[in-house]
């Protein structure tokens, strides 16, 4: 099979969530990284290629707007781009590749204002391209094992929904003063008009709705700002979901002695699954009246959908990194689909809908927090 080009936008200067997307979007050897312009240091540029083994050095750009001009003017055009720059350049990089007639994937948020996001899902729409959105903890192989175990009825009518991803690396970056990455998220121009909310908040957001299926349509938001930051740093917020399920949900990045506490427990009339990403590859499932289970992925009573997301025997631990694999396995594969004229099965990927609803949720809990602590409405696309 004919493996996919990509190129990358953002990721060098030793950025953390460069060569993670780098290693997800190879993991299965769907895609090869053939291009980029991953700083605008073009001496660290040209090493980074280097590092990554982009071995044309003309297709190692200066700029995004170059990229995609020349990319795109090209027979071997990369096939999508992975954006992964500070939040504030999300649009302009993505409208103008996707203007360019290149697919995107993109980090979240995927931009400031649901207005640039509704624009951006305009453009993929009228272009045909296909706009994925790396939602990492929303794509481990146990949440679509829950997914299928809730969509057949073995917690029965959900009843409630509670969701929290404590985190302290604010909090510790802040006092020593040494984190680039702590310092932009800061910063309202760059980061946009909330931190905890659209950074960590949105993939609690994403993980409930690929979880469970349901969508926050109401919110009531509580934010706390660590030492008179403009931002908030802490979020409390109470959910009303389809069909009017009520949630809650608690993300914080000064929770000190947290790591990446994301966990996920959802109840029903007829039991409750829990999940935690400390043991990523396990669920608690607990059937009404009876003992207490442990469903651990990769085995032969998966459903079929969680099988494939796996890469290892069982009892080996897949985590974060395969976690971004699935999201690019699954975003490749309907590439690949579309390309050859194949069915992509059931494997599925965070789309521009998702994305641009996590921007909905992010402006309903400013909107709320800054009115008084009410319910909001989120926005409809």
């Amino acid at each position: 099979m004919k493996k996919l080009k990509f190129g990358m936008v953002g990721g060098g200067n030793g950025a953390f969530i460069g060569n993670v997307h780098r290693r997800g979007a190879q993991m299965d050897n769907l895609a090869r990284l053939v291009a980029g312009c991953f700083t605008r240091n073009p001496e660290k540029n040209l090493e980074t290629a280097a590092a990554w083994d982009v071995d044309d050095l003309s297709r190692v750009y200066a700029n995004y707007q170059e990229m995609a001009e020349k990319e795109s003017a090209r027979e071997d055009c990369i096939d999508f781009v992975t954006i992964v720059t500070p939040t504030d350049t999300h649009f302009a990089i993505a409208k103008c590749f996707l203007e360019h007639g290149i697919n995107v994937v993109c980090d979240k948020p995927i931009c400031l204002a649901s207005e640039e996001g509704e624009t951006l899902k305009a453009i993929a729409e009228e272009k045909g391209l296909q706009f994925g959105v790396t939602y990492t903890y929303a794509s481990y192989a146990a949440i679509r094992q829950a997914r299928e175990m809730i969509r057949n009825g073995m917690i029965g009518e959900i009843i409630n929904v509670i969701a929290e991803y404590p985190q302290d690396w604010l909090i510790v970056s802040t006092v020593a003063k040494e984190s680039d990455q702590a310092m932009w998220r800061l910063d309202p121009k760059r980061a946009g008009s909330t931190a905890c909310c659209s950074d960590i908040g949105t993939h609690l957001e994403a993980l409930i709705s690929r979880m469970t299926g349901l969508h926050p349509e109401e919110v009531l938001a509580r934010f706390t700002h660590y030492k008179g930051s403009p931002l908030d740093h802490d979020i409390q917020v109470l959910l009303r979901l389809t069909g009017g399920v009520p949630g809650m949900m608690w993300a914080s990045q000064i929770a000190t002695g947290s790591d990446c506490g994301v966990k996920i427990r959802v109840y029903g009339d007829k039991g409750s699954i829990e999940w935690k990403h400390t043991s990523p590859m396990e669920l608690v499932y607990a059937p009404l009246n009876e003992p207490v289970r442990t469903v651990t992925a990769n085995r032969e009573y998966n459903d079929p959908a969680c099988l494939e997301l796996c890469r290892l025997p069982a009892g080996h631990p897949e985590g974060f990194y395969e976690a971004f694999g699935n999201v690019y396995h699954a975003y490749c594969a309907h590439l690949i689909a579309k390309r050859d004229g194949l069915d992509a099965g059931t494997f599925s990927y965070p789309t521009i809908d998702d994305g641009l609803r996590g921007v909905y949720f992010t402006e309903a809990c400013l909107a709320s927090d800054q009115e008084g602590n009410v319910w909001k409405k989120l926005k409809k696309g």
